[in-house]
């Protein structure tokens, strides 16, 4: 079985990712794999899949084509993380991601309902 994982993530013709993800900006699929360190394939699988998002609402046969999200960097970090490490199947690990950003979303609820309160 192929790793889809990179054993020797930083070669001469890849270069890693690190930095401020900007909202604005989006990724190419090679750049998000090579952000990820990654597999090209493993983008594919992942997104055919619906684990990961494009940009676009519909995806275009020419992967080319396809544009992430700085979020998708992120999530994609998250997702291969849980793969990788607690050998998870993609699906157990997309459903981990998912709970991670609904709490990250209750605390940030919270947090602004709490500073509302705290102003009156």
């Amino acid at each position: 079985m192929n790793n889809p994982f990179m054993d020797n993530p930083v070669t001469t013709s890849q270069t890693l990712i690190n930095g401020v993800m900007i909202d604005e900006i989006h990724l190419t699929i090679d750049e998000l794999a090579c952000a990820c360190v990654v597999e090209r394939m493993w983008i594919v699988e992942h997104v055919q899949e619906g684990l990961l998002s494009c940009v676009s609402t519909e995806i275009s046969l020419d992967e080319s084509d396809w544009r992430f999200a700085s979020l998708s960097l992120s999530r994609a970090r998250k997702l291969i993380s849980f793969e990788r490490d607690f050998d998870a199947n993609p699906e157990v690990a997309a459903l981990l991601v998912d709970l991670l950003e609904e709490i990250a979303t209750l605390k940030l609820k919270i947090k602004r309902h709490q500073s509302g309160h705290q102003l009156v």
